[in-house]
Formats: structure tokens, sequence, C-alpha cells
């Protein structure tokens, strides 16, 4: 798997019956993300921080991730700082990561190719 075929797909909606990515699972789409991606220790979360030399760069950011968010239906925690941004996913519904974590984190990264 690499990061094309994560950005050429689309979030679905997840049902609560359904299980959480296992670890091979996650550790698959993991190596397709930028580097800077980390899943937390309980294996329900990944995040990554984003530095900008302005506040303007910042907000801009957040807005494109907002954009990615709303088309796709997955909604990250976000916390944005004069110039930083941590986004951190999760499938809350069903208690841990999905597929769709791992798509709207590759079309993230897709926003800075010079990061990624």
């Amino acid at each position: 798997m690499q990061a094309s075929d994560l950005t050429a797909r689309h979030c679905k909606p997840v049902s609560k019956g359904e299980s959480p990515l296992a670890d091979d699972q996650t550790s698959e789409r993991l190596a397709c993300l930028h580097t800077d991606w980390r899943v937390d220790d309980s294996g329900r979360e990944i995040s990554r921080s984003f530095s900008f030399s302005n506040y303007y760069q910042t907000m801009a950011f957040v807005n494109a991730l907002a954009w990615i968010a709303h088309a796709e239906d997955h909604h990250p925690d976000i916390e944005v700082g004069y110039n930083r941004c941590l986004v951190r996913y999760s499938t809350h519904g069903i208690g841990g990561l999905s597929d769709n974590d791992f798509i709207c984190a590759a079309r993230i990264d897709a926003l800075l190719p010079g990061q990624a």
C-alpha cells in the first residue's frame, strides 16, 4: 500500500459494531504516511504536529484541513496555536482507528508536499 492508494479513496460510514484496525493493519497504513504521524500508546489514535512561519499560514492550513474534513465527513481533533497545529484522528464510533483516519491523514500530507 502507498499514500496514493489512500488519497484515491474516500471515507465510508463506519458502523458501531465494526472492529478497529488490527495492529498490523495500522502499521501498514502508517507506513504510507509522513514519518511524523504517530500512533498513541493505546493504539486508538494517530497524530501529527505541523509548524508554520506565521499565523496566516497556520490558519490557511486549518481551513484546508476543515475542507477535507467536511468533504470526507470525518473530523479530526485539532489544537491550533500561532504557528502550530496538532491534528489527531480516531474513529470514535468504534473506539479506535479505521481506514477513514488514514485516508484523511494522507490527504492532509498531500496539502504540504514539501513536508511530506
